[in-house]
């Protein structure tokens, strides 16, 4: 399977070329310097009219959490915490609650697709003038990050292009922590392309992934090379979207992943912070 032949070549990669992080700004819980490999300038692009669904079987993606985050940055446009475990269940944005803006991740995220009207902009520019060439959303606000504090977002932008009757998009992201959220990132921004192309009209097409810096910290590495010695699975998971649903109206029930069967590899992967 594509996806996990990339994976595979990219831990192989950051292993054995991988340049090392002298100076992390992440630390461990016990407040260990979280030391990474990395590799920078790393693309991916899938076609999705081949079924070349991003997910990886070599291990277990909680992909309905993944898509639900998506809910609450691009249809709540929120930054809200209590509104994100109460209404999604989801909790990993715990770790880098503000302190100046309690509960919420600061002027980040959803705040941000808010304060500019993002995503409404997005789907009536693509309505309006489909072979526009300025159809961007960004997180990347530096007036958000003078006035609070949070981590600055690492899947930042997103650039959307019409094909015939094909939306291609384009995932760029600063930092990528490769076993933990790559795939997560992937699945994330795949749904949501699946929900704007159905919102206007069209069919998904390509989806590509830019990571500037595409990273496996120290306490991963035995994980990583645990993954190497794994068989690369047969089927070829596929997910599925109801395009009758209107964007605002989507839940995780519209969504449907068939052919799913990750291997079961018991990884301790700490998160550094």
């Amino acid at each position: 399977m594509k996806v996990d032949q990339i994976f595979k070549q990219n831990i192989k990669n950051i292993l054995t070329n991988g340049s090392v992080d002298k100076n992390p700004r992440a630390v461990w819980a016990d407040g260990t310097p979280a030391h990474s490999y990395f590799i920078t300038q790393v693309f991916e692009t899938y076609d999705l009219t081949l079924k070349e669904f991003p997910i990886t079987s070599l291990r277990k993606i909680p992909w309905k959490s993944a898509i639900k985050e998506i809910f609450w940055i691009y249809q709540d446009q929120s930054n809200d915490l209590n509104l994100l475990r109460e209404k999604y269940g989801i909790y990993w944005w715990d770790l880098w609650e503000s302190k100046q803006m309690p509960n919420t991740i600061g002027k980040r995220y959803g705040h941000t697709i808010k304060k500019h009207n993002q995503i409404n902009n997005l789907i009536q520019g693509i309505k309006n003038d489909p072979y526009g060439r300025r159809h961007i959303m960004t997180l990347w606000d530096w007036d958000d990050f003078r006035s609070s504090d949070g981590l600055f977002p690492c899947a930042y932008e997103t650039l959307w292009a019409v094909r015939d009757r094909y939306l291609d998009c384009t995932l760029v992201q600063r930092s990528n922590d490769f076993l933990v959220a790559h795939h997560i990132n992937k699945i994330q921004y795949v749904a949501l392309q699946m929900m704007v192309a159905a919102e206007c009209g069209l069919s998904v097409g390509k989806f590509s992934h830019f990571v500037n810096n595409l990273h496996i910290y120290d306490r991963h590495v035995e994980a990583a090379k645990a993954l190497l010695d794994l068989p690369d699975p047969y089927e070829q998971p596929i997910l599925s979207f109801d395009t009758s649903v209107p964007f605002i109206s989507a839940s995780i029930e519209n969504f449907n992943l068939i052919k799913y069967d990750p291997m079961l590899l018991d990884l301790k992967l700490e998160l550094a912070v």
